[in-house]
């Protein structure tokens, strides 16, 4: 790699880290209630998230991530039913085998 794409991508790192240091969940996003969604809603949440967003495009009942939860337990369901039970990382690592 030469020089100049390790300083752009250096560059491109720290502008992402400072962006990011700016990110933060409104308390009034949180709830410890005991009724509020958590870690299984979460994954829930995110193993539907197509359908439910093809949903929220034509009706403003439907909504793709639920407000108030519970935090960083509901968001860490719903990052891995978006991921592993929706499929992103399993279908994108299949190999396809030639048929020889």
């Amino acid at each position: 790699m030469a020089r100049p794409a390790i300083a752009r991508l250096l560059a491109a790192s720290a502008l992402a880290l400072l962006v990011s240091a700016c990110a933060n969940q409104i308390d009034a996003g949180v709830s410890q209630n005991a009724g509020s969604p958590g870690f299984l809603w979460g994954l829930w949440h995110g193993f539907i998230f197509p359908w439910a967003w093809i949903g929220s495009l034509f009706s403003s009942d439907i909504a793709v991530y639920a407000v108030p939860n519970r935090g960083w337990t509901y968001d860490a369901g719903f990052f891995l039913g978006i991921t592993v039970l929706g499929g992103g990382s399993f279908f994108g690592s299949k190999k396809k085998r030639s048929s020889d």
